[in-house]
């Protein structure tokens, strides 16, 4: 509000200079001082920012009575540091087409609608060519032409949007602390407002029938508006920032209706407040304020609970490894192992390097890259990988590459990079602001025109009602109040989503592709099939008591432990041992090896090493004093309530796909038993090869559900709309999941999308009520029949009725509220 907009309306006691940028009341120890005036040094900030880019006419666009606020920068910041010479060398990059790039740490990014706005930085500050947000880690990848922007002015550009910029590698904790302290604040005072202004609120209305003393009246109507002011433009400026980005951005959200409403609101109790005739708002407008700074904070909280700040690496891949100069071993940083260089790894112990086997031979465990739960038997000129567990025995490698250039390394480069790269999930509600917006403002222009035609001295009236009760409170309000609450209840019920947006896209049907190996399946190898004379298997369950290969520790589950003695032991080649117990001679190993003892094998037995075989198991045979005892055969048991629930998934109206890095005759015996098409079914997939097949149906336009448990399906997860990682994943699927369940089986699959359906029904409703609300209050006052005192009734009613249908609403089945 101007000074002398003020000095004409009010008391010579309440006359107060404003601010010169925003126009908002000066506190008292600025007021009476030299022109121009500012409230604070982020207001001057920009005053001197606007006048030194010759923009001085946008102030004239600004309304005298104070409905457009101007915006201010987060902080008083000038950014300049990022300019230096020396943080340029470190973090500032050129790139092709002579443009610089850089990265910067962001605070207050909190959904996709944050990373819309911060991608659209260029409509802010021109030279800017590419914004890329990583919602996960807060950090924008920023490219632009230093022709004609410096990285400074981006971040100031930033700063007035509402993202606070920060070198990358300052710490986040703390900027967290600081922005969760920051809105707890906001919250409190919002809440305090809101509990004082409703009770003044209570005074007039009582008064409004009883009658009231006008004194007492001017002192309510002005202890509110002395108390909203606050409530309005600092606890409720988190709303306002937003809707002012999204119109500068042109990309609305709900931040702007909300914006608008609240505005509407203040000003239109503000007019009546001075004039000393209608209605005020003030307590419809601290109460949402305070509700929707509750849904914010809530958002917030879930979404740290449910999003890792891991490194991804480090948690994988050792980190250093044993270099071999001569006869001399020493312990050297993995990352630091030069190409050509010897390195030897020990039994049990992960391969720090990518590297090809110079000595030795070893049962390697490949499950982290390939997901097959049988370990591969490797010896001299094999390739073994970084982050595979050498089983076994040692081996000696020379080295191909280190650290990021590891196989390893570039597959989390490309979930980090698929990560970032994935489109914003757009929100109901998000997509419903935008015309939202344009449809009432447009009746409200109607109206205006109407009465000023019909009756001139009501058609403001009408028009601020009308635009008092279509605040998109309760619109505001559907989707965070069902989505926090159905957040919680999957939480109970032991499903964690790491954002609200993908309850919305597990809740329409798509394409499903289940990795095989520990999701469709229990994930380790079970002996399945035994043909022989059972006596023998008390001696092999003693003889495999000594062995730490998967298949023997499948042997230690499946038989009771004994006292037998165990003579001789050793070790062979390919996996293989023998041992001598009671003087009988046993060996244990694939066909292939026992044949190479024995010198031939028994037709019963060859005839069932061909069946196993074809049926994707794997064979064992166990010979004793030179005679085959016995044929094992050893799988991966599928789940047992798998088929249930992928055939209810089915019926939902979901594809199904299959994509592992097992044999493609053992996939198909799996797709077969759970009735999913074998042309559906692909086997013998790298994680290369699972994240193309993904890109690939999200290029057709298909929504895409990845569901897996291991670090090959993270790329793939990453790509996907939404990545769902089952119970039990290694910790960099959970990393790139965009939902993991926390108690295992195939149940919290379905029961996350049978509770995302139902969330998503409840948004529905709840839009659907808010927009039947907003159509009977528009008719009413277009017609003249809504007072503004009606109006402001009728505001908070639309949104106890949407918090209710909310609370109540049955989502997930889990939890309880």
């Amino acid at each position: 509000m101007n000074a002398a907009v003020l000095s004409a309306v009010a008391p010579p006691e309440l006359v107060v200079a404003s601010c010169a940028h925003c126009a908002s009341p000066l506190p008292a120890g600025k007021r009476g001082g030299s022109s121009p005036a500012f409230c604070c040094e982020g207001c001057r900030a920009v005053f001197e920012l606007v006048h030194a880019s010759g923009l001085s006419g946008y102030y004239r666009y600004l309304e005298p009575n104070g409905a457009n606020v101007a915006p201010t920068v987060v902080s008083g910041r000038r950014y300049q540091e990022l300019d230096d010479p020396s943080f340029r060398s470190q973090h500032v990059r050129s790139v092709p087409g002579e443009q610089e790039a850089a990265e910067l740490l962001l605070e207050g990014v909190h959904c996709s609608a944050c990373v819309w706005l911060v991608e659209r930085v260029g409509r802010v500050v021109p030279g800017v060519t590419s914004s890329r947000l990583d919602l996960s880690r807060s950090v924008v990848e920023l490219t632009w032409d230093p022709k004609q922007t410096s990285l400074s002015a981006i971040a100031r550009g930033l700063s007035s949007l509402g993202y606070g910029a920060h070198a990358v590698g300052e710490s986040l904790a703390k900027l967290v602390r600081v922005r969760d302290r920051e809105l707890l604040l906001r919250l409190g005072i919002a809440g305090a407002a809101a509990g004082n202004v409703m009770l003044m609120a209570l005074a007039l209305y009582s008064g409004a029938f009883s009658g009231m003393e006008s004194t007492y009246q001017a002192l309510f109507r002005w202890a509110s508006l002395g108390i909203a002011t606050p409530a309005v433009f600092w606890c409720g400026a988190v709303f306002l920032r937003g809707g002012w980005a999204a119109v500068r951005t042109r990309a609305p959200h709900m931040d702007l209706p909300i914006s608008i409403g609240i505005l509407t609101g203040y000003v239109g109790g503000a007019v009546s407040t001075f004039s000393g005739r209608g209605e005020i708002y003030f307590d419809s407008l601290c109460t949402l304020i305070f509700l929707l700074l509750v849904g914010r904070y809530l958002q917030q909280s879930h979404h740290r609970r449910s999003t890792g700040q891991s490194e991804l690496l480090l948690a994988l891949a050792p980190q250093t490894a044993r270099l071999v100069e001569g006869e001399v071993e020493r312990e050297v940083p993995a990352n630091a192992v030069a190409p050509g260089a010897v390195v030897r790894v020990g039994a049990s112990e992960r391969i720090p390097v990518d590297g090809v086997v110079l000595r030795g031979s070893a049962s390697v465990d490949t499950s982290l890259l390939t997901g097959e739960p049988m370990p591969a038997e490797v010896g001299v000129s094999d390739r073994v990988y970084a982050g595979t567990t050498c089983q076994g025995g040692d081996l000696w490698l020379r080295t191909e590459s280190a650290g990021t250039e590891t196989r390893l390394g570039r597959l989390m480069a490309s979930v980090a990079d698929t990560q970032q790269r994935r489109a914003p999930i757009v929100r109901l509600a998000d997509r419903v602001a935008g015309h939202f917006v344009l449809g009432i403002l447009a009746v409200a222009a109607v109206t205006l025109g109407v009465w000023l035609h019909l009756n001139p001295g009501v058609a403001v009236d009408h028009t601020v009602a009308l635009l008092v009760v279509t605040c998109p409170c309760a619109l505001g309000m559907a989707t965070p109040l069902a989505v926090s609450v159905a957040l919680r209840r999957a939480a109970q019920g032991g499903v964690l989503f790491k954002g609200g947006e993908f309850v919305e896209e597990l809740a329409r049907p798509g394409v499903i592709v289940f990795d095989k190996t520990g999701t469709l399946t229990l994930g380790q190898p079970e002996l399945l099939a035994w043909v022989g004379d059972v006596e023998w298997q008390a001696p092999l369950r003693a003889l495999e008591a000594h062995s730490g290969h998967p298949l023997a520790r499948s042997i230690q589950r499946a038989f009771p432990e004994n006292a037998l003695r165990v003579e001789q032991l050793r070790d062979l080649p390919h996996g293989g041992i023998t041992g001598s117990i009671d003087g009988r001679q046993l060996l244990v190993g694939s066909p292939a090896l026992v044949q190479s003892e024995l010198g031939h094998l028994p037709p019963w037995a060859e005839k069932l090493v061909q069946t196993h075989a074809g049926a994707g198991l794997t064979p064992v045979v166990l010979a004793a004093s030179g005679v085959v005892r016995a044929v094992l055969a050893f799988g991966d048991r599928v789940r047992p309530e798998a088929k249930g629930q992928l055939a209810q998934l089915t019926k939902l109206g979901y594809v199904l796909e299959i994509a592992s890095g097992d044999h493609q005759r053992v996939v198909d015996s799996v797709a077969r038993e759970l009735g999913i098409p074998v042309a559906a079914a692909r086997g013998q997939m790298s994680p290369e090869a699972k994240l193309e097949r993904v890109s690939k149906l999200r290029a057709r336009g298909e929504r895409v559900v990845m569901i897996g448990d291991g670090v090959n399906d993270a790329a793939a997860m990453a790509a996907a709309t939404v990545g769902f990682a089952v119970h039990g994943g290694a910790e960099t699927c959970l990393k790139a999941a965009d939902v993991f369940a926390t108690r295992p089986g195939l149940a919290p699959v379905y029961d996350a999308v049978l509770g995302s359906r139902r969330t998503l029904a409840a948004i529905r409703r709840g839009i659907v009520m808010s927009l039947a609300y907003n159509v009977v209050g528009v008719a009413l006052a277009v017609m003249g029949v809504l007072s503004p005192l009606l109006a402001a009734i009728l505001m908070p009613l639309s949104s106890i009725s949407v918090v209710s249908l909310a609370l109540r609403a049955r989502t997930f089945e889990g939890g309880k509220s």
